[in-house]
């Protein structure tokens, strides 16, 4: 991977449309935001979609990472242009990674610069940092990246979910950044409805996805690669700690030259067949 490849107003591998689909964004909001907000009626949460009677091999639609995919099955279930809100059980299913990506891949259509990041909300339970991921887009006017819960944007769980506040969501590498520190409970960071995905390696996970991320290797919540597995099982130790250290800080300063190196190393970098 090169520094140009991070050009966040161009597709990457996960967020390409195909030819074909282009047209379905015709009628689609032209500001950042309105796209965001059009996205929220075109996938539906598993849980929600299990509630409703949705059919449960149609559950495995969480699992699909490129966009071209899930707009593929979305217009097998209804083909109206992106901009139709859809009814509950003819949406998508999927997560709060597939409402960003789906947002990402339009923008970058558009030409909008935007990135998937992954990391936590810290809004939605008190004192508690909760697996989650949301869009963000580049303000030429102001200067810098905008974040967009994509998913909650009328859902009240904040002020202004349409520009997050610092702090009302933390990245995997801010989040780490602030347990190295002392500053946050790591025990309290994790996936909500578990009762062991919590504590360190929840944030050092969400640190590696949203590297990746940024590379726009744009990654399913539950993949694990590099060493994911041993800090989940409690086996990995300080090297692995001061490498997620390197990961947090390169996040955060946002180089792509640093970016693109660093996810090449063997740790970091994403298996071609889980991209391919």
């Amino acid at each position: 991977m090169t520094d140009d490849a991070l050009d966040y107003s161009l597709p990457g591998p996960l967020t390409r449309l195909a030819a074909d689909q282009l047209g379905l964004l015709k009628g689609l909001p032209d500001d950042p935001v309105g796209i965001c907000a059009a996205v929220q009626s075109l996938v539906i949460q598993p849980t929600d979609a299990a509630a409703l009677g949705v059919p449960e091999e149609r559950l495995t639609e969480k699992d699909i990472r490129p966009v071209n995919e899930l707009v593929a099955t979305l217009t097998a279930l209804d083909p109206a242009p992106l901009h139709h809100a859809r009814p509950p059980e003819t949406r998508v299913v999927g997560t709060c990674r597939h409402f960003t990506t789906i947002a990402c891949a339009i923008l970058r259509a558009r030409g909008i610069p935007a990135r998937a990041r992954c990391g936590f909300g810290t809004c939605f339970l008190e004192g508690r940092g909760l697996d989650h991921w949301i869009t963000e887009y580049w303000n030429a006017g102001e200067r810098r990246w905008v974040r967009v819960d994509t998913e909650h944007l009328s859902h009240g769980y904040v002020e202004r979910p349409e520009d997050l506040a610092p702090g009302e969501f933390l990245t995997g590498g801010e989040a780490w950044i602030q347990y190295r520190k002392g500053l946050i409970d790591p025990h309290l960071f994790g996936v909500i409805g578990t009762d062991h995905a919590w504590g360190p390696a929840e944030i050092s996970g969400n640190a590696v996805r949203d590297l990746a991320a940024l590379c726009k290797w744009e990654m399913l919540p539950w993949d694990e690669w590099g060493r994911m597995t041993e800090a989940y099982d409690g086996k990995t130790g300080p090297d692995y700690d001061q490498l997620i250290d390197t990961v947090a800080e390169a996040c955060g300063e946002g180089d792509a030259a640093v970016l693109t190196c660093l996810i090449t190393n063997e740790h970091l970098t994403v298996p071609q067949h889980m991209i391919s």
